[in-house]
């Protein structure tokens, strides 16, 4: 996909085996047993099981081609918080209520009222959860592990059209620490001053950008393939 190189994106796959009958069954139980018991996430059942939003953390939902060039854009300053794509969209961990404060930041930063492909996630919506292993590595890999949070296996641990993580998260309460945060400026990590949390301003202008330079790059795609603003020809 265009615009995304500083994520890891799973690759092409063959279609998915059949899945033997309870197989998903199991793997779900498995998924929700990690992110209750390792990560501490609530989740509700289902196939595929997800996630409780608003309660650990809030979702960025934004188109995977602008989330990708935003990662790359901000380099460093990116480094860390959990991303997840789904399809043509990525997922983007922030702190809990950083979704509530998302209309007047899009405002603040003069991104309010475009109409932008930008949804924030908050409290009673829920993301599908992606497979934390994949097959034969089991819930208790550690982060790192060649097995641990390899997306697109092509196994029923991720089917096609499944989420995945591109940067899983760490374990334990670590998780919501890396996660973006309005207070993020200037905080401090075990690596030092200035090295914790990414600053969601500066996140949300990053990825409002990019999302708004795709669809400028599409509409204008577009208006050349209709003709639009192009000379007259004259045989």
């Amino acid at each position: 996909m265009a615009g995304i190189r500083s994520a890891a994106l799973p690759s092409p796959r063959r279609p998915d085996p059949p899945a033997r009958e309870g197989d998903e069954g199991r793997h779900g139980d498995r998924t929700r047993l990690w992110y209750e018991n390792v990560l501490g996430w609530p989740t509700v059942p289902g196939v595929p099981p997800r996630l409780v939003v608003g309660v650990r953390f809030d979702v960025l939902d934004v188109p995977a081609e602008a989330g990708g060039a935003a990662l790359e854009r901000l380099g460093g300053a990116a480094r860390g918080f959990p991303v997840a794509l789904q399809e043509d969209r990525m997922r983007l961990l922030i702190a809990a209520g950083g979704a509530d404060e998302m209309p007047g930041l899009l405002e603040w930063l003069e991104w309010g009222g475009l109409g932008l492909d930008l949804r924030a996630l908050g409290e009673g919506r829920l993301m599908d959860a992606p497979a934390p292993w994949t097959a034969g590595a089991g819930p208790d890999a550690p982060r790192g592990h060649p097995a641990a949070g390899r997306p697109g296996d092509g196994r029923p641990d991720s089917p096609q059209g499944a989420a995945v993580w591109l940067r899983p998260p760490e374990p334990g309460r670590e998780a919501e620490a890396s996660l973006p945060t309005l207070s993020a400026m200037g905080t401090r990590s075990p690596r030092g001053v200035g090295d914790g949390p990414p600053d969601l301003v500066r996140l949300v202008n990053t990825v409002a950008t990019q999302v708004h330079r795709v669809r400028l790059r599409r509409s204008g795609a577009g208006a050349a393939v209709h003709g639009v603003g192009q000379p007259l020809a004259f045989s």
